[in-house]
């Protein structure tokens, strides 16, 4: 499964590369080529105003990795920060931030996401922004509950003996004990926020005409799925086959830094 997964996210990285290189153009529109079947012309077939879907694979791809890399930074860092002050300081200031938490966590994260794109409306940073208000939830959680038990580790106890500041305690003490959590975490969240910008696309709510999405490429392959099978079948297996490289390498990073797991 790991040289699965490595195979398949370096084929996309090789992708996203070849198609800088070579310079194609995603908008470009052939009216003979409108739903034509895979061919030496289109690799890939074309979509229904002729347009290359190979082209457009390839920058909605690039726009599916930019998009989650970025969120998945944004909501690491706010979560990480929420949890880090809420396990570290416990108490009142620990209750007032879980509870702000529990309010995110009593809804879907979709339907936030979905609600609060709908209020900034589409377009590619208010969808980052909409992913970014949903996301941190779990990191905050999850850093929350670690930092409780490090709280009360011996070499915190005794950097604060020593008069060692809050953010030299959270940041040099604690934090570098959730790097292999985090990370792992991180790595699931990625598969996550490209599911999340595919759904918002689909719907209307994300990335925008002419620009590529593969959201917004399912959603118009589905209208020609009885004569053109090819345009979702094809969008549709990326996706996925992304995806899951992107959880497989999760599950083999866990294994690997998880110091239980018999080796």
């Amino acid at each position: 499964m790991k040289k699965f997964a490595i195979t398949i996210l370096s084929f996309w990285v090789i992708v996203i590369l070849a198609g800088r290189l070579f310079q194609l153009n995603p908008n470009a529109i052939d009216l003979n080529a409108i739903l034509s079947a895979p061919s030496g012309t289109y690799l890939l077939g074309a979509d229904d105003l002729g347009r290359s879907i190979f082209a457009r694979l390839l920058r909605g791809v690039e726009v599916s990795f930019i998009v989650s890399i970025v969120v998945t930074i944004i909501t690491m860092s706010v979560g990480v920060a929420v949890g880090l002050i809420a396990g570290f300081y416990g108490g009142k200031v620990d209750q007032v931030l879980m509870q702000i938490t529990d309010v995110f966590l009593a809804f879907p994260g979709i339907l936030l996401a979905i609600a609060f794109a709908a209020v900034l409306g589409p377009g590619l940073v208010n969808l980052m922004i909409a992913l970014s208000m949903t996301g941190w939830v779990s990191y905050a959680r999850l850093t929350r509950g670690q930092a409780l038990g490090l709280r009360n580790r011996q070499h915190v106890l005794a950097a604060e003996s020593l008069g060692a500041s809050v953010p030299r305690m959270l940041f040099k003490h604690i934090l570098p004990l959730l790097a292999s959590i985090l990370m792992v975490e991180a790595t699931y969240s990625l598969a996550s926020v490209m599911i999340a910008e595919a759904s918002l696309s689909f719907l209307g709510l994300g990335i925008q005409a002419p620009n590529a999405s593969w959201g917004a490429m399912l959603r118009d392959g589905v209208r020609y799925m009885l004569v053109a099978p090819h345009y979702v079948l094809i969008v549709g297996l990326s996706l996925m086959s992304l995806i899951l490289a992107i959880n497989l390498g999760g599950d083999y990073l866990r294994d690997k830094l998880d110091v239980r797991t018999e080796k």
